[in-house]
């Protein structure tokens, strides 16, 4: 049974950005736009279509190659800012199908070294206008299993409720037993809640459970109820809420 709000935007919808949009590649802004359309080329979230007008001169270079996209013919272009390249990392729409899309580029987020909404980093993707992050105190029970062993039981959780997502239930630190995880180098983003400070494996039934609980000592101001809170991958442990096994959700993001 689906237990969350799942996303409803249609692939090829299209909106305004009303942010100043910008992106550094080599230590160079090559995006400085106010003009940035979002664009869903996939259902959970939407990417930046930036007005080619808006890029740096010389960034985008022509590859010579047409490629098919979800909105359509589009032209592969590399980047090069100084001594920096990344080959194929940016797609020219034609607006064939889409046609407010003409004119615009979608450059892959990773090819880029930050991107920035206003004077604030925004990591993986653009926050979606259709979501909601909500970071709520509750008195609920929550019980954190992995093969019959307790990692962690509170009754003072923060619940995270973000749509298209499972609820995340993040705990206090005194209330995991510590005993049974060990620190990982893991470091993962969130375009909601910022970038992670630390990720912990789990030691049961002598195995191991990769990276099967995280944390944010600094989130970003609408999630700052988890700050210094631990979370656990609801997809990998058994959660009791008030003494009801939760059923593990399918893969999703953390």
């Amino acid at each position: 049974m689906q237990e969350h709000p799942q996303m409803i935007v249609p692939v090829g919808h299209v909106e305004p950005v009303p942010r100043r949009v910008r992106a550094l590649l080599g230590g160079v802004v090559v995006v400085d736009t106010t003009r940035a359309r979002y664009v869903w080329e996939r259902p959970p979230y939407p990417q930046y279509a930036i007005p080619v007008d808006d890029v740096a001169p010389g960034v985008l270079v022509d590859e010579g190659e047409a490629v098919e996209t979800p909105v359509g013919t589009a032209a592969r272009h590399g980047l090069h800012a100084g001594d920096v390249e990344r080959p194929g990392a940016a797609l020219v729409h034609s607006g064939d199908r889409v046609p407010e899309l003409a004119g615009h580029v979608r450059i892959d987020w990773a090819a880029l070294d930050a991107w920035f909404e206003e004077d604030e980093e925004v990591f993986v993707h653009p926050r979606n206008p259709y979501a909601r992050v909500d970071a709520v105190r509750s008195s609920r029970r929550v019980r954190v299993e992995r093969d019959g062993v307790v990692l962690a039981e509170s009754a003072s959780p923060v619940l995270v409720f973000e749509t298209g997502l499972p609820t995340r239930s993040y705990l206090p630190r005194t209330d995991v037993h510590w005993e049974h995880l060990t620190p990982s180098g893991t470091v993962t983003q969130c375009p909601y809640k910022g970038r992670t400070s630390g990720y912990w494996s789990a030691h049961v039934g002598g195995g191991v459970v990769e990276d099967v609980a995280w944390s944010y000592d600094f989130p970003t101001r609408e999630v700052s109820p988890v700050a210094g809170l631990v979370a656990f991958y609801d997809e990998v442990v058994d959660v009791f809420v008030d003494g009801v096994r939760r059923e593990r959700p399918s893969t999703g993001m953390r």
